[in-house]
């Protein structure tokens, strides 16, 4: 969160391009009072006059600022800019929010720095690539990406009323920072749609003494959880769906990260997990769905997202996988198998009721496993959903907390 020495506005554009716009908008920032500072991340000449010069940005490359400008190929400049700001942006100590404004480029630059700074601080990214899909530029952060509607090719009546309205968030945000009140610790869950009601109820058993985050598996939420975990931010986590394991393994479109479970290892947090959704693997429509897949067993969860259920072969790669992270953690670890069925729809009459999928499953993670003092896998006669199942998930937490 912004700390009280962090006391201007990073107005941030490439100045060779982007003068006019990049001038203005810090002059509306400043007009409400809050101290700017004009950052230039351009490549060539600027335009205008600014507080930090693209060359100072650039300085901050490992190799110097002459893999930044020694080139006339703009495609790598770019990308050693971006490299650059990163590395200056988490040098600076006096920054209480950084705006910025970019087409393709610019906004490739920006928000590798954005992307750096913590929760809470405020990012507010104007660019002509806000109405598209912004995932590569924001990533798992709280970036505010704003569409500029104009290209950015000089002042006029519309860019004029967004930069406003940008400019005033940004100085609403500043001028009246977050304030935590809570004295709870916090601590990490993963869910999914078919584990929403198991989940749930584990919350229900813990919210009046933990501040409970929930992080829906789609590859983004674990990676964020984790980043948390490793930023110390979360206390503990209750890893009750691991679903992003199948699309990491099997080619879904919500993966995690090769170091799924790796900031919970390094970091020695107490860990409760279990085997939440384990029983699909998750693609767009069906249409996209690759021909490898056709003939398989499959559920449209509606006309975007189409699951596809596991097979026994890939329930053993993907516990082999599982057991094996698990067996790394330097904390406790509690995980916890429900016999009955992994989601809302591994129950008995469920599209992906599949016992002998599961005792797949459950049989490679336990082979993989490597237990110890701390760690353990309990298996329960329960199914992931049952009431039973999430006491038994807050009592383990609360057994190692």
């Amino acid at each position: 969160m912004p700390e009280d020495n962090l006391d201007r506005v990073y107005v941030v554009g490439t100045a060779d391009t982007k003068g006019s716009e990049l001038a203005h908008l810090a002059r509306l920032i400043g007009d409400t009072g809050a101290p700017v500072c004009r950052v230039d991340v351009g490549t060539r000449a600027p335009e205008i006059e600014v507080d930090i010069s693209a060359a100072e940005v650039a300085a901050h490359h490992p190799d110097g600022a002459g893999a930044v400008f020694a080139g006339d190929d703009r495609g790598p400049a770019v990308s050693a800019m971006a490299a650059a700001f990163s590395r200056f942006v988490a040098s600076r100590s006096d920054i209480a929010g950084v705006i910025g404004i970019g087409g393709g480029g610019g906004t490739s630059i920006i928000t590798a720095g954005m992307r750096r700074l913590p929760y809470g601080l405020p990012k507010i990214m104007v660019s002509t690539l806000a109405s598209g899909d912004v995932a590569p530029y924001v990533d798992i952060s709280d970036i505010i990406m704003m569409p500029s509607v104009t290209d950015f090719a000089g002042l006029n009546q519309l860019s004029r009323m967004i930069l406003h309205n940008a400019a005033r968030a940004m100085a609403g945000m500043v001028g009246t920072p977050y304030r935590e009140t809570g004295k709870q610790r916090s601590i990490g869950l993963t869910m999914f749609g078919v584990t929403t009601q198991g989940v749930s109820s584990t919350i229900g058993h813990l919210k009046d003494t933990y501040d409970c985050m929930v992080f829906h598996a789609t590859g983004t939420g674990g990676r964020t959880m984790e980043k948390l975990v490793a930023d110390g931010v979360l206390s503990g986590v209750l890893d009750l769906t691991t679903t992003e394991v199948c699309d990491l393994l099997l080619g879904g479109v919500l993966p995690a990260s090769a170091d799924r479970f790796g900031a919970i290892a390094r970091s020695g947090v107490p860990y409760v997990g279990s085997v939440g959704a384990l029983d699909m693997v998750n693609f767009w429509a069906p249409d996209t769905v690759p021909k490898i897949f056709d003939g398989r067993r499959f559920y449209h969860h509606n006309s975007n997202v189409t699951l596809m259920r596991t097979t026994p072969d890939e329930c053993r790669l993907i516990g082999e996988w599982i057991g094996r992270k698990l067996s790394a953690c330097k904390g406790p670890v509690r995980f916890l198998i429900p016999e009955k069925g992994v989601s809302a729809l591994d129950i008995k009459g469920g599209a992906f009721f599949d016992p002998e999928a599961d005792e797949a499953l459950f049989r490679a993670i336990e082979s993989a496993f490597v237990p110890s003092a701390g760690r353990r896998i309990e298996r329960l006669p329960l199914h992931i959903n049952d009431a039973g199942f999430a006491k038994a998930a807050a009592d383990a937490f609360l057994s190692i907390i």
